[in-house]
């Protein structure tokens, strides 16, 4: 793909070698629900579906069709020439313009962070969700995740994600991301590389980080249970009711 939306710091996007790292942990995240969750052929909303590439993910898993929302026309038009077959839909995330038990499956991957109404997003979501549908949601994880992204209204920890979501789902599973073993390998030797990318504009790098940022894939994080506290991203997967 050569087209790519201007990075404005709000999402990450692929084709931008510098941003690739985090396009790669976002990355990892559709691709554990394409692989270890199977969709099945019903209805799919990507619910703060930015740049696209995760509605375009979970249509080529098999979605009978995929409607990516999101707020911003730019983005919208984004989608609509570079992932033709993903339906998109202009709405806001906490009053959707769609009915009600639309979907078989709702998915919104580092988007409630954003938001300034957690708790009636969820509740739309339980909204728009025929009975017994899938809820996939991430967000990062404020234990351990940089402070100052000033697009985040709201980080949470994983008791307060789950809290959440309890009044309207049923949490099926609670799952956090990690770096793999590269990353893991990489870090013991030169230290964090979150705080190494941060602490200096991508054109000071050193080699050794450069390298790594380029190389990354979605490839090189886990998802798994355990101790969400220690994690990176959040993953909850619920069942409507």
């Amino acid at each position: 793909m050569t087209e790519t939306l201007p990075l404005t710091g709000e999402r990450t996007a692929p084709g931008i070698w510098h941003e690739n790292y985090w396009f790669a942990r976002h990355d990892a995240a559709y691709r554990w629900i394409t692989t270890q969750l199977p969709i099945g052929t019903g209805r799919v909303l990507d619910a703060g579906c930015g740049e696209g590439y995760g509605a375009e993910l979970l249509r080529l898993a098999g979605a009978s069709q995929v409607t990516g929302l999101d707020y911003e026309d730019t983005t919208l038009r984004h989608v609509r020439r570079v992932y033709p077959q993903v339906k998109v839909a202009r709405g806001n995330l906490v009053q959707t313009p769609f009915a009600d038990n639309a979907f078989e499956a709702v998915t919104s991957l580092q988007t409630i962070e954003h938001l300034w109404e957690q708790p009636r997003f969820v509740a739309e979501c339980a909204r728009v969700l025929a009975p017994g549908g899938t809820l996939v949601l991430s967000t990062p994880n404020r234990l351990t995740f940089p402070s100052g992204n000033w697009y985040h209204t709201r980080e949470l920890t994983a008791a307060e994600f789950i809290e959440l979501l309890e009044p309207h789902f049923a949490i099926t599973q609670a799952l956090g991301l990690h770096h793999g073993d590269r990353l893991t390998s990489w870090e013991t030797q030169y230290g964090s590389c979150v705080d190494a990318q941060l602490a200096a504009e991508h054109d000071q790098w050193d080699d050794n980080l450069a390298a790594l940022v380029r190389s990354t894939t979605y490839a090189d994080f886990e998802i798994r249970p355990g101790n969400l506290d220690e994690s990176l991203d959040l993953v909850l997967i619920a069942t409507a009711g």
